[in-house]
């Protein structure tokens, strides 16, 4: 194993960029999806491919917005039906303020939610982690969606991610 000197920003780095490049990738597929596939759903799945898309981008949306109040210059609205452009748009801006937060954070960071009835504290680290997991749970699923359409999904996974930014050299001894 080597190792290069950027230290733990790059691994941050890293693990937010492949989840922004894999919440894009997939939204490019589904978007020459007809209306017809992507109102399909399956057991075990949030809803159908359209509804868990704007989940996905509408929860890492929500997670900046719970920690400093942003959102994007065209956020997604609950119940509003959302174009392929506002989904992509928005998921890079989550993506970038997603990292920004991550960078930021330190030990004991802590999220602080309040309205008329009760408040709520939890780590950011937590919060952060929740939002990968969540996206790579929620992209899995539309994956399995999409086989059963008799489609292939893209390859969103980190080796692929490897391949496509030029991470991953390879060379005969």
């Amino acid at each position: 194993m080597t190792e290069n000197s950027s230290g733990g920003a790059s691994v941050l780095a890293t693990l937010f960029a492949h989840n922004a490049w894999a919440n894009l990738k997939l939204l490019a597929f589904c978007e020459q999806l007809s209306d017809a596939q992507l109102d399909t759903t399956a057991i075990g799945s949030f809803g159908t491919i359209r509804d868990t898309l704007i989940h996905i981008v509408g929860a890492e949306q929500s997670y900046v917005e719970r920690t400093n109040g942003r959102l994007p210059a065209r956020p997604l609205v609950r119940g509003q039906a959302a174009s392929f452009d506002l989904l992509k748009d928005v998921a890079r801006w989550a993506s970038d303020e997603l990292l920004q937060l991550a960078l930021a954070a330190r030990t004991g960071t802590l999220v602080q939610e309040r309205d008329d009835k009760s408040a709520v504290e939890y780590p950011l680290a937590s919060l952060l982690m929740q939002s990968l997991t969540h996206s790579t749970e929620h992209r899995t699923q539309i994956s399995a969606i999409i086989t059963q359409l008799g489609l292939e999904p893209p390859d969103m996974s980190g080796w692929m991610y490897m391949e496509e930014t030029k991470q991953f050299r390879e060379w005969e001894l």
